[in-house]
Protein backbone atom coordinates (compact mmCIF):
# COMPACT_ATOMS: atom_id res chain seq x y z
CA UNK A 1 0.00 0.00 0.00
CA UNK A 2 1.50 3.67 -0.72
CA UNK A 3 0.61 5.27 2.44
CA UNK A 4 0.52 4.80 6.30
CA UNK A 5 -2.79 3.62 6.66
CA UNK A 6 -4.78 4.44 10.53
CA UNK A 7 -5.68 0.78 10.10
CA UNK A 8 -1.93 -0.15 9.47
CA UNK A 9 -0.91 2.03 12.53
CA UNK A 10 -3.25 0.34 14.81
CA UNK A 11 -2.28 -3.35 13.40
CA UNK A 12 1.47 -3.17 14.46
CA UNK A 13 0.81 -1.14 17.64
CA UNK A 14 -2.36 -3.05 19.24
CA UNK A 15 -1.51 -6.48 17.31
CA UNK A 16 -5.06 -6.21 16.04
CA UNK A 17 -7.92 -4.00 14.22
CA UNK A 18 -8.90 -1.59 16.86
CA UNK A 19 -12.86 0.51 16.16
CA UNK A 20 -13.33 4.37 17.33
CA UNK A 21 -16.62 4.63 19.81
CA UNK A 22 -17.77 7.90 18.63
CA UNK A 23 -18.81 9.33 21.60
CA UNK A 24 -20.71 12.97 23.06
CA UNK A 25 -19.01 14.25 26.07
CA UNK A 26 -22.18 17.39 26.02
CA UNK A 27 -20.19 20.25 25.37
CA UNK A 28 -20.21 23.19 22.82
CA UNK A 29 -17.92 25.22 21.32
CA UNK A 30 -16.43 29.28 21.66
CA UNK A 31 -17.65 29.69 18.21
CA UNK A 32 -21.37 28.87 19.57
CA UNK A 33 -21.25 29.93 22.92
CA UNK A 34 -20.97 33.58 22.21
CA UNK A 35 -17.37 33.50 23.12
CA UNK A 36 -16.40 33.74 19.50
CA UNK A 37 -19.62 33.45 17.48
CA UNK A 38 -23.62 31.71 17.86
CA UNK A 39 -23.72 30.35 14.57
CA UNK A 40 -20.28 27.85 14.56
CA UNK A 41 -17.94 26.88 11.61
CA UNK A 42 -19.74 27.60 8.24
CA UNK A 43 -19.86 23.44 7.48
CA UNK A 44 -20.67 22.78 11.13
CA UNK A 45 -24.18 21.15 11.52
CA UNK A 46 -26.29 20.53 15.11
CA UNK A 47 -24.47 17.60 16.19
CA UNK A 48 -21.08 19.61 15.79
CA UNK A 49 -19.47 16.81 13.09
CA UNK A 50 -20.86 14.47 15.67
CA UNK A 51 -23.48 12.84 13.63
CA UNK A 52 -22.75 9.23 14.11
CA UNK A 53 -21.75 9.12 17.76
CA UNK A 54 -23.75 7.74 21.01
CA UNK A 55 -26.19 10.58 22.28
CA UNK A 56 -25.17 12.27 25.22
CA UNK A 57 -26.79 10.82 28.50
CA UNK A 58 -24.50 11.49 31.20
CA UNK A 59 -22.95 7.71 31.50
CA UNK A 60 -20.11 7.32 29.75
CA UNK A 61 -20.74 3.53 30.24
CA UNK A 62 -24.12 3.88 28.56
CA UNK A 63 -22.56 5.83 25.88
CA UNK A 64 -19.64 3.01 25.29
CA UNK A 65 -22.60 0.49 24.85
CA UNK A 66 -24.37 2.27 22.38
CA UNK A 67 -22.01 3.08 20.31
CA UNK A 68 -20.44 -0.46 20.03
CA UNK A 69 -24.00 -1.94 18.92
CA UNK A 70 -23.66 0.72 16.33
CA UNK A 71 -20.71 -0.78 14.70
CA UNK A 72 -21.91 -4.38 15.57
CA UNK A 73 -23.52 -4.81 12.36
CA UNK A 74 -20.13 -4.00 10.27
CA UNK A 75 -17.32 -4.79 12.95
CA UNK A 76 -16.57 -6.85 15.74
CA UNK A 77 -14.04 -6.11 17.72
CA UNK A 78 -12.12 -6.62 20.66
CA UNK A 79 -10.32 -3.43 20.95
CA UNK A 80 -11.22 -0.13 20.78
CA UNK A 81 -10.88 3.92 20.77
CA UNK A 82 -13.21 6.08 22.84
CA UNK A 83 -13.54 9.19 20.17
CA UNK A 84 -15.07 12.34 21.58
CA UNK A 85 -15.81 14.18 18.35
CA UNK A 86 -19.00 16.23 19.28
CA UNK A 87 -17.78 19.87 19.10
CA UNK A 88 -15.09 21.16 21.12
CA UNK A 89 -13.88 18.06 23.81
CA UNK A 90 -11.89 20.22 25.56
CA UNK A 91 -14.37 23.04 26.56
CA UNK A 92 -15.37 22.33 29.51
CA UNK A 93 -14.30 22.38 33.60
CA UNK A 94 -11.10 19.99 33.88
CA UNK A 95 -13.06 18.33 37.03
CA UNK A 96 -15.89 17.37 34.09
CA UNK A 97 -13.12 16.87 31.68
CA UNK A 98 -11.50 14.46 34.27
CA UNK A 99 -14.64 12.59 35.55
CA UNK A 100 -15.70 12.19 31.50
CA UNK A 101 -11.95 10.86 30.15
CA UNK A 102 -11.06 9.07 32.75
CA UNK A 103 -14.82 6.81 32.98
CA UNK A 104 -13.85 6.41 29.09
CA UNK A 105 -11.07 4.46 29.45
CA UNK A 106 -11.57 2.74 32.14
CA UNK A 107 -12.79 -0.56 30.41
CA UNK A 108 -9.63 -3.03 29.39
CA UNK A 109 -11.19 -3.31 25.76
CA UNK A 110 -10.48 0.95 25.55
CA UNK A 111 -7.14 0.64 24.26
CA UNK A 112 -6.66 4.89 23.69
CA UNK A 113 -8.40 8.02 23.98
CA UNK A 114 -9.21 10.34 20.51
CA UNK A 115 -10.30 14.23 21.70
CA UNK A 116 -11.28 16.37 19.07
CA UNK A 117 -11.27 20.05 19.89
CA UNK A 118 -9.53 23.46 18.79
CA UNK A 119 -6.22 24.81 18.97
CA UNK A 120 -7.10 28.00 21.28
CA UNK A 121 -9.24 25.71 23.79
CA UNK A 122 -6.06 23.81 25.35
CA UNK A 123 -4.88 25.37 28.91
CA UNK A 124 -2.01 24.65 30.75
CA UNK A 125 -4.94 22.47 33.29
CA UNK A 126 -6.08 21.00 30.35
CA UNK A 127 -2.34 19.97 28.45
CA UNK A 128 -1.63 18.67 32.40
CA UNK A 129 -4.81 16.76 32.46
CA UNK A 130 -4.18 15.22 29.42
CA UNK A 131 -0.63 14.31 29.91
CA UNK A 132 -1.86 12.34 33.03
CA UNK A 133 -4.17 10.30 31.01
CA UNK A 134 -1.52 9.74 28.68
CA UNK A 135 0.81 7.90 31.18
CA UNK A 136 -2.30 5.81 31.87
CA UNK A 137 -3.55 4.90 27.94
CA UNK A 138 -2.17 6.87 24.62
CA UNK A 139 -4.63 10.05 23.92
CA UNK A 140 -4.76 11.73 20.58
CA UNK A 141 -5.73 15.10 20.35
CA UNK A 142 -7.46 15.69 17.23
CA UNK A 143 -7.16 19.36 16.14
CA UNK A 144 -9.30 20.87 13.80
CA UNK A 145 -7.49 23.23 11.33
CA UNK A 146 -9.10 23.16 8.11
CA UNK A 147 -6.84 25.32 6.41
CA UNK A 148 -3.26 27.73 6.07
CA UNK A 149 -5.15 30.07 4.16
CA UNK A 150 -6.36 33.08 6.31
CA UNK A 151 -9.05 33.93 3.42
CA UNK A 152 -10.59 30.33 3.66
CA UNK A 153 -10.09 30.45 7.10
CA UNK A 154 -12.34 33.54 7.62
CA UNK A 155 -14.82 32.60 5.18
CA UNK A 156 -15.53 29.33 7.34
CA UNK A 157 -15.42 31.16 10.67
CA UNK A 158 -12.93 29.50 12.59
CA UNK A 159 -11.93 32.27 14.42
CA UNK A 160 -8.24 31.72 15.65
CA UNK A 161 -5.51 32.22 13.88
CA UNK A 162 -2.78 30.00 12.32
CA UNK A 163 0.36 30.83 14.55
CA UNK A 164 -2.67 29.31 17.16
CA UNK A 165 -2.61 25.82 15.87
CA UNK A 166 1.27 25.92 15.85
CA UNK A 167 1.54 26.88 19.44
CA UNK A 168 -1.03 24.15 20.55
CA UNK A 169 1.45 21.63 18.41
CA UNK A 170 4.14 22.41 19.95
CA UNK A 171 2.44 22.36 23.60
CA UNK A 172 1.19 19.06 22.95
CA UNK A 173 3.94 17.42 21.70
CA UNK A 174 5.84 19.02 24.29
CA UNK A 175 3.80 17.06 26.62
CA UNK A 176 4.04 13.84 24.83
CA UNK A 177 1.31 13.57 23.42
CA UNK A 178 -0.28 12.72 20.21
CA UNK A 179 -1.49 15.19 17.22
CA UNK A 180 -3.75 14.64 14.86
CA UNK A 181 -4.58 17.41 12.33
CA UNK A 182 -8.37 17.62 10.45
CA UNK A 183 -7.99 19.23 7.29
CA UNK A 184 -10.80 19.82 4.39
CA UNK A 185 -10.31 19.82 0.89
CA UNK A 186 -12.72 21.39 -1.40
CA UNK A 187 -13.07 24.78 0.41
CA UNK A 188 -14.74 27.56 -1.84
CA UNK A 189 -11.75 29.39 -3.47
CA UNK A 190 -8.80 27.28 -2.64
CA UNK A 191 -7.12 25.90 -5.58
CA UNK A 192 -5.74 22.69 -5.79
CA UNK A 193 -2.21 23.86 -5.21
CA UNK A 194 -3.98 25.65 -2.06
CA UNK A 195 -4.86 22.31 -0.55
CA UNK A 196 -1.86 20.57 -1.19
CA UNK A 197 0.10 23.63 0.73
CA UNK A 198 -2.14 22.79 4.06
CA UNK A 199 -1.16 19.07 3.53
CA UNK A 200 2.95 20.18 3.31
CA UNK A 201 2.18 22.72 6.22
CA UNK A 202 0.75 20.14 8.52
CA UNK A 203 3.50 17.34 7.53
CA UNK A 204 5.74 20.27 8.89
CA UNK A 205 4.09 20.98 12.14
CA UNK A 206 5.00 18.00 13.83
CA UNK A 207 1.94 16.58 13.57
CA UNK A 208 1.70 12.58 13.96
CA UNK A 209 -1.47 12.06 12.32
CA UNK A 210 -3.81 13.69 9.56
CA UNK A 211 -7.21 13.42 8.30
CA UNK A 212 -8.08 14.35 4.91
CA UNK A 213 -11.84 15.08 4.54
CA UNK A 214 -13.82 16.35 1.53
CA UNK A 215 -16.33 19.48 2.12
CA UNK A 216 -19.51 18.10 2.85
CA UNK A 217 -22.62 20.56 2.30
CA UNK A 218 -25.14 19.60 4.75
CA UNK A 219 -28.61 20.99 5.65
CA UNK A 220 -28.79 22.68 8.76
CA UNK A 221 -25.52 24.60 8.10
CA UNK A 222 -24.94 28.14 6.48
CA UNK A 223 -22.71 26.63 3.73
CA UNK A 224 -25.62 25.48 2.86
CA UNK A 225 -27.05 28.74 2.12
CA UNK A 226 -23.82 29.67 0.14
CA UNK A 227 -24.14 26.36 -1.97
CA UNK A 228 -27.87 27.03 -2.79
CA UNK A 229 -26.97 30.20 -3.63
CA UNK A 230 -24.12 29.26 -6.34
CA UNK A 231 -21.44 30.45 -4.16
CA UNK A 232 -19.91 27.34 -3.50
CA UNK A 233 -18.35 24.68 -6.26
CA UNK A 234 -18.01 21.42 -4.80
CA UNK A 235 -15.63 18.38 -6.30
CA UNK A 236 -16.55 15.42 -8.39
CA UNK A 237 -15.27 12.38 -7.32
CA UNK A 238 -12.00 12.26 -10.11
CA UNK A 239 -10.56 16.07 -8.99
CA UNK A 240 -10.91 14.93 -5.12
CA UNK A 241 -8.72 12.26 -5.65
CA UNK A 242 -6.27 14.19 -7.82
CA UNK A 243 -6.37 16.35 -5.22
CA UNK A 244 -5.50 13.44 -2.69
CA UNK A 245 -2.95 11.76 -4.73
CA UNK A 246 -0.60 15.30 -4.00
CA UNK A 247 -1.48 15.81 -1.04
CA UNK A 248 -0.02 12.43 -0.13
CA UNK A 249 3.07 13.08 -1.98
CA UNK A 250 3.87 15.93 0.01
CA UNK A 251 3.34 14.58 3.35
CA UNK A 252 6.30 12.62 5.73
CA UNK A 253 6.42 8.84 5.10
CA UNK A 254 5.93 8.13 8.69
CA UNK A 255 2.64 10.12 8.94
CA UNK A 256 -0.31 8.22 10.20
CA UNK A 257 -3.06 8.60 7.70
CA UNK A 258 -6.39 8.61 9.92
CA UNK A 259 -8.77 9.40 6.94
CA UNK A 260 -8.94 9.78 3.23
CA UNK A 261 -12.10 11.03 3.24
CA UNK A 262 -15.10 11.52 5.43
CA UNK A 263 -19.11 10.89 5.21
CA UNK A 264 -21.99 13.10 6.15
CA UNK A 265 -25.05 11.97 7.26
CA UNK A 266 -26.75 11.38 4.30
CA UNK A 267 -30.36 12.52 5.53
CA UNK A 268 -28.67 15.95 5.73
CA UNK A 269 -26.16 15.51 2.42
CA UNK A 270 -26.86 18.33 -0.19
CA UNK A 271 -23.40 18.06 -2.19
CA UNK A 272 -21.50 16.06 -3.12
CA UNK A 273 -24.04 13.58 -3.95
CA UNK A 274 -21.39 10.66 -4.68
CA UNK A 275 -19.78 10.72 -1.98
CA UNK A 276 -22.74 9.09 -0.20
CA UNK A 277 -21.88 6.00 -1.11
CA UNK A 278 -18.69 5.57 1.08
CA UNK A 279 -17.43 2.13 -0.57
CA UNK A 280 -17.56 2.72 -3.73
CA UNK A 281 -15.82 6.19 -3.13
CA UNK A 282 -13.16 4.30 -0.85
CA UNK A 283 -12.74 1.71 -3.92
CA UNK A 284 -12.44 4.18 -6.60
CA UNK A 285 -9.27 5.66 -4.47
CA UNK A 286 -7.34 2.80 -4.09
CA UNK A 287 -8.06 1.25 -7.23
CA UNK A 288 -6.71 5.04 -8.78
CA UNK A 289 -3.73 4.76 -6.06
CA UNK A 290 -3.09 1.43 -7.97
CA UNK A 291 -2.83 3.03 -11.13
CA UNK A 292 -0.86 5.68 -10.63
CA UNK A 293 1.41 3.80 -8.22
CA UNK A 294 1.00 6.72 -5.57
CA UNK A 295 3.65 6.56 -2.53
CA UNK A 296 3.04 8.52 0.37
CA UNK A 297 6.08 11.19 0.95
CA UNK A 298 7.13 10.76 -2.51
CA UNK A 299 7.87 14.40 -3.21
CA UNK A 300 8.52 15.13 1.08
CA UNK A 301 12.02 15.84 1.50
CA UNK A 302 11.89 18.09 -1.27
CA UNK A 303 9.24 20.24 0.11
CA UNK A 304 10.44 20.08 3.78
CA UNK A 305 13.89 21.62 2.38
CA UNK A 306 12.12 24.52 0.76
CA UNK A 307 9.83 25.59 3.95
Amino acid sequence: MGYRSFSQAMQARFGTKVYKLSLDGGMTCPNRDGTLGTRGCLFCGEAGSGDFAAPHCGDIAVQLAQAKARISGKHHGEKYIAYFQSFTNTYAPVAYLDHLFTQAIAPEEVVALSIATRPDCLGPEVLELLAHLHEKKPVWVELGLQTIHPSSAQYIRRGYALSVYDQAVRDLKATGLEVVTHVILGLPGESRQDMVETARYVGDSGADGIKLQLLHVLEGTDLADDYRAGKVPVLSLEEYIAVLEDCLAVLPPEMVIHRLTGDGAKKNLLAPLWSANKKNVLNAIQAAFTRDHVQQGSRWQASHRNI
